[in-house]
């Protein structure tokens, strides 16, 4: 199966990403998944159900080490898996 994830991670700083999120966003970008889109205030990323779901447990686990108070995140299947 494949999934959608979106996330966003908070507190926010309009002026400078905070360390939170710049680490959630290179947990992300360094997944093996495809249709990567980051921005600043969501990212979504697809991909392989269990490349999506070792991505968002990395993703929780170093964000809100690095200082997130809250990630908000919706994941979505959005087919089966080409494999």
């Amino acid at each position: 199966m494949r999934l959608r994830v979106e996330f966003t991670t908070e507190p926010f700083d309009l002026d400078e990403a905070p360390a939170h999120a710049v680490v959630a966003r290179e947990v992300i970008q360094g997944a093996e998944l495809d249709a990567v889109d980051v921005g600043p205030f969501g990212n979504t990323a697809e991909g392989g159900a269990d490349e999506v779901l070792i991505a968002v447990d990395s993703l929780l686990r170093q964000a809100l080490a690095s200082g997130a108070t809250r990630v908000s995140l919706q994941v979505n299947v959005i087919g089966e898996d080409p494999k």
